[in-house]
């Protein structure tokens, strides 16, 4: 396998926790602009294989490569975030006493010093960021909203789009349909197309 045009890059790749082999061996290439799909039961390795890619857990062999060079292995959970993986755990993460609106204000890309955010004013192609975002979301017609008023598939949805605010590269969404009715799992397929 040729990593040299890939986004993500998985050959050999092994990990056992314990004495459990979590992963054994598995070997995955994704190309710019693909998307997959991994199926599997609980304890098929699935989350590990996420927590791997993101530097949460470090293989016991095997390469992990990004973009075609950066050798993930040789990183930490933040320096890769900052490369442009994006990660959305199955359980919703927004900031609930906030405003849909407020919540991908917050997640924008950009320097997170204590000053800038404090005195920060919304640029104009911010404020296109975060209608675009509400748009792709489908959350346009709730932004003033606290997020603590959402359902649990417009939370998901929310958590999409302050990853999407962030630019990422390559997303990993953990069970993003986990707990939606079928209308809003209709709606997350169409969302992450």
């Amino acid at each position: 396998m040729s990593k040299s045009n890939t986004i993500l890059y998985l050959d050999g790749v092994s990990v056992s926790f314990d004495g459990f082999r979590a992963i054994n061996n598995l070997s995955l290439v994704l190309d710019k602009g693909e998307m997959r799909a991994i199926i599997g039961p609980n304890g098929a390795g699935k989350t590990t294989m996420m927590d791997i890619v993101t530097g949460k857990t470090r293989p016991d062999e095997g390469d992990v490569f990004f973009d075609g060079q950066v050798d993930l292995t040789k990183h930490d959970e933040a320096e890769i975030a900052m490369m442009g993986i994006g990660r959305k755990f199955q359980k919703p993460t927004v900031f609930e006493s906030h405003t849909i609106e407020e919540n991908l204000m917050l997640a924008l890309k950009g320097p997170r010093s204590i000053f800038p955010a404090l005195f920060h004013r919304r640029s104009t192609a911010e404020t296109r960021q975060i209608d675009d975002i509400l748009g792709i979301i489908r959350l346009g017609d709730k932004r003033d909203e606290l997020a603590a008023n959402l359902s649990h598939g417009q939370k998901q949805w929310l958590e999409i789009g302050m990853l999407l605010a962030q630019d990422p590269k390559l997303l990993l969404v953990d069970e993003p349909v986990a707990g939606m009715t079928d209308a809003e799992t209709e709606e997350t397929a169409r969302l992450l197309k």
